[in-house]
């Protein structure tokens, strides 16, 4: 393992100004979200659909990354190039989602733990092939009457830990993604309480598993209400929880956070990455985004499935990328958005 290698990785993916795209949905996930707009999925239409994303012009001022999908990181686009490539000449890092997707816990009732550890040193020895330099791995929590348990906390912090360990060994540098869920009417201060805890023991685990904190990035939930809770905490509060939600369970030693959007709206998850960069100075790691549905929800609607719309979708992702670039620095004002 190259530590400084991995560490360099890991500060160029959270790079001022920059944010990593979250494009690894699985063929349901994406399948589901093409359904809602009338699009087919299959492989030419998923495929048309990123090389729009990837081919958008100057995507590299505000894009450190992307995160392929298995399908996407062997594909060629519609002109013979490989996908990996699109990225690597537009300045943008390949990355590879490298779970199997979250399956019941046993004994648990309501609760999950993620496949995919069996086989994947091999798995990850060829996506380095393949040009890959840094992994993801989601874990889910979810809030609910009488969970997470215990059980579900620390099988899934021990899953992420083996996970991030063995990326390192492979040299590509780990995104650890515990998230605890925005499903459900639980109160902020019960997102806070889990997702402490969960960011608690999974540090513990990846200490006990000796990863390299410098050589990884920690992918979490804001700390927000629950989407169906009848009192929805404002911005500058989510800002709030969460950094010192944070300050109490991340170490200095992680070079970076990169936030996941986890079911809020696109102009939401801006500002409040806009709010956390802009109330706290000095933080020990840099406060990014590494969205999914944030990024891509108004491209994906512009685009609609038709080609002869690639050029308003792709205006539409360069405006969201835009408006988090500014957020990283503070500097997000919901004018922005009305200029565009």
């Amino acid at each position: 393992m190259d530590l400084r290698k991995l560490e360099a990785t890991a500060e160029e993916l959270v790079a001022p100004g920059k944010g990593i795209l979250a494009a690894d949905e699985s063929h349901g996930t994406i399948g589901k979200r093409f359904e809602g707009l009338g699009i087919d999925s299959t492989e030419t239409t998923r495929r048309d659909y990123r090389q729009m994303l990837f081919s958008t012009n100057g995507i590299g001022e505000h894009l450190s990354g992307v995160i392929l999908f298995d399908e996407t990181i062997r594909q060629e686009s519609s002109g013979g190039e490989l996908m990996t490539n699109l990225l690597k000449d537009a300045g943008v890092i390949p990355g590879i989602k490298v779970d199997k997707s979250a399956i019941d816990l046993p004994l648990s009732p309501g609760e999950k733990t993620t496949q995919g550890l069996d086989g994947l040193r091999e798995r990850l020895e060829e996506y380095v092939e393949m040009g890959a330099h840094f992994t993801k791995w989601r874990a889910v929590i979810t809030i609910g009457d009488g969970i997470p348990t215990r059980a579900c906390v620390e099988a899934n912090a021990h899953a992420l830990a083996r996970y991030a360990a063995h990326s390192q060994e492979a040299g590509l540098v780990p995104i650890v993604e515990p998230e605890v869920l925005i499903d459900g009417d639980h109160s902020i201060q019960q997102c806070y309480d889990a997702s402490l805890w969960t960011l608690n023991r999974t540090f513990a685990h990846l200490y006990e598993q000796n990863v390299e904190l410098s050589g990884m990035l920690l992918k979490p939930n804001m700390v927000i209400s629950g989407k169906e809770a009848a009192e929805q905490s404002g911005v500058e509060e989510v800002a709030n929880m969460t950094v010192e939600c944070l300050l109490r369970s991340v170490p200095a030693a992680v070079p970076g956070i990169v936030f996941l959007s986890g079911g809020q709206s696109d102009l939401r998850a801006t500002a409040h990455l806009n709010a956390m960069n802009s109330m706290y100075d000095g933080l020990p790691w840099e406060l990014s985004f590494s969205y999914a549905r944030a990024l891509q929800e108004r491209p994906m609607e512009a685009w609609g499935g038709d080609n002869s719309n690639v050029d308003a979708a792709q205006k539409a992702f360069a405006h969201r990328l835009k408006m988090n670039g500014a957020a990283r620095s503070g500097s997000y004002d919901k004018g922005m958005e009305d200029a565009a």
